[in-house]
């Protein structure tokens, strides 16, 4: 059984009170692309989008994404 990843970003956005179409103009992306992330329905993240996520969130990687085995459901 593989560890899968799991996308906290809408759990960060809420405890930062921030909206969606605030955060996507402010990095740079479509509103699309960031409901996509939210969602985690993308194969991938580019390293400059995860850094501008945490830049505008005042984070790190690991408050955006959770690595969850099998076993923890």
């Amino acid at each position: 059984m593989t560890t899968h990843i799991v996308v906290r970003l809408d759990v960060m956005m809420a405890l930062r009170k921030v909206r969606g179409r605030d955060l996507a103009a402010q990095i740079g992306i479509t509103e699309q692309n960031l409901s996509l992330l939210k969602s985690g329905k993308v194969k991938g993240v580019r390293f400059e989008t995860l850094a501008r996520l945490c830049a505008a969130l005042d984070c790190q990687p690991g408050d955006l994404l959770e690595a969850v085995s099998p076993e923890a459901g």
